[in-house]
């Protein structure tokens, strides 16, 4: 059946052996003031064209997307590592507690929506004099989980007010608290995003080495310090998002009194920072790790150690591409490679939108 002519004198549809003769030519004589929408035949590279708002673009046959559907995970800052104090006798700091830690897998997402992405930022060491930080909290669209707990201070900052180990999203670890006073409490894990995370370890008891409590994992809580040892850090959780399994979320190590390093709380699996003779050992970046607490040896006195930061991991259908806000700092890496079929995307730092095309 022929088609209705469209008008007379310009195209003629009606003609059911014919064809459409559209406008032709080379690159090189491609209209010099293009409109959106234009259409020709490149005669040079034997292809149809469309001008876009990116410019001259191939026709190609149309591919329906797959559907969004996304897995993520989302791990929250760790909490820095508690210090070492004096006051009648040098005292330990606890370890950090880690980020909590949140996997969810085949959630339907939207092309064209702007979500929201915060990467938790390290908890703080504890210095002479200060306390440690707790870290920062993680967001992926509408759910936010919490940075981990500070590791308590060794006789408190000011003198047993900042011993505690700190609530989060795994709770820090509790130090040495002075003579006189309660054994200092491991920090409550929050979990307010409906992740995963533990409790910090508790300093228990003021005999022979003083150890100050491990702070709390993703996967188990910190153990309690004692009077020959600082707790370990809790364990983290371990994930195959990336298609490599991987561990994340590892609490801090309790710090000891004159006890060295054999006597330190190691760090848990998953970046978790481990105490050593003197200062807390950092935990490790992009993991949510806690931080290990200083130790007290021969009238010096250890810091604290440096949380891990968070991260944000997203795996999605390879057909898509992400843009990101600018401003933001958001600081990302795409690999398309190692799970087939999937890109996954780490987002490493900032705060900001990602959207999905």
């Amino acid at each position: 059946m022929a088609l209705t002519k469209v008008s007379t004198g310009v195209v003629d549809l009606s003609d059911d052996t014919g064809a459409l003769s559209i406008s032709k030519g080379t690159t090189a004589q491609r209209p010099s003031t293009s409109t959106i929408g234009m259409l020709r035949a490149n005669t040079t590279d034997h292809t149809m064209e469309v001008y876009t708002s990116a410019g001259w673009q191939v026709l190609g046959e149309g591919t329906a997307l797959p559907p969004l559907v996304v897995d993520y995970l989302v791990v929250a800052g760790g909490g820095g590592g508690g210090g070492s104090r004096w006051n009648s006798g040098g005292a330990s700091g606890g370890g950090g507690g880690a980020g909590e830690y949140l996997y969810t897998q085949a959630v339907s997402l939207s092309a064209g929506t702007a979500y929201s992405v915060t990467v938790g930022d390290s908890g703080v060491a504890s210095g002479f004099g200060t306390a440690a930080g707790q870290g920062g909290d993680s967001v992926f669209d509408t759910i936010t989980v919490n940075g981990g707990g500070r590791g308590g201070s060794g006789n408190g900052i000011p003198y047993n007010t900042e011993t505690k180990g700190g609530v989060g999203g795994s709770g820090g670890g509790g130090g040495a608290a002075p003579s006189g006073y309660s054994p200092a409490a491991g920090g409550i894990s929050s979990k307010t995003g409906g992740g995963q995370g533990t409790a910090g370890g508790a300093f228990t008891s003021r005999n022979t080495r003083w150890g100050s409590g491990g702070g709390g994992g993703a996967l188990t809580s910190g153990a309690n310090g004692t009077s020959s040892i600082g707790g370990n850090g809790g364990n983290g959780r371990s994930n195959t998002i990336t298609g490599t399994n991987t561990a994340y979320a590892g609490g801090g190590g309790g710090g000891t009194f004159q006890g060295g390093s054999t006597y330190a709380g190691s760090g848990g699996t998953g970046g978790g920072g481990s105490a050593t003779a003197i200062n807390g050992g950092n935990a490790t970046n992009n993991t949510g790790g806690g931080a290990g607490g200083g130790s007290y040896g021969s009238s010096t006195y250890g810091e604290g150690g440096i949380g891990g930061s968070g991260i944000v991991i997203l795996r999605y259908p390879d057909a898509y591409e992400t843009a990101i806000s600018a401003g933001g700092g958001l600081v990302r890496q795409v690999d398309s490679t190692t799970v087939s079929g999937y890109k996954i995307e780490k987002i490493t730092a900032g705060s900001g939108t990602i959207t999905f095309s």
